[in-house]
């Protein structure tokens, strides 16, 4: 019981490595065709980027399936995987994004800096010159400050509002991460 424990948070360790690199090769790169709604302005609840997390909930799936079947551990490797797609949801989704009611903003400690962090991300248009690739892990503020105005010395994007909610879905990054 406990390896199988290791097993689930050690999956969902890996699956931020994973997506960091995921976030920054694929869907910055040659996945920029799903990955692009996600930076547009939203015209429902749903956006193409949504995509990746059927993508991955399927493999998940797949892996408790013929975990199940025999194929032991990878049960709990799919395990693992959906505690981590549950955290994105929250924290991503919910928490940065507000793609649901959910109308906290943090003002100290982790969840702030995770915050600040993707807004750093999204302070650009497009594809090239974005920082902080991590969903759940979120490098120093400061650092992603100096990297954001070495990439771009002007001004970035500015906000826009949430389809889905109404509510700004990207508050001016100048702003947020002060």
């Amino acid at each position: 019981m406990l390896w199988n424990a290791f097993i689930v948070v050690l999956t969902v360790v890996f699956m931020e490595l994973f997506s960091i690199v995921a976030h920054k090769y694929i869907m910055h790169g040659f996945g920029w065709g799903w990955h692009r709604s996600h930076h547009a302005p939203r015209t429902g609840w749903f956006e193409k980027n949504d995509l990746y997390a059927v993508v991955f909930a399927g493999v998940a799936i797949a892996l408790i399936w013929f975990g199940t079947e025999g194929a032991h551990p990878l049960e709990w490797i799919g395990a693992g995987m959906t505690a981590y797609g549950f955290l994105y949801f929250v924290a991503h989704d919910g928490l940065v994004h507000r793609r649901w009611p959910f109308r906290y903003v943090p003002k100290r400690g982790y969840l702030k800096r995770l915050y600040q962090a993707h807004r750093m991300h999204h302070a650009v248009e497009g594809k090239e010159g974005a920082v902080s690739f991590g969903f759940l892990y979120a490098p120093p503020v400061e650092q992603l400050k100096r990297q954001l105005q070495a990439r771009h010395p002007g001004p970035l994007r500015a906000p826009r509002p949430a389809a889905a909610t109404g509510r700004p879905d990207a508050p001016a990054p100048r702003e947020d991460v002060n």
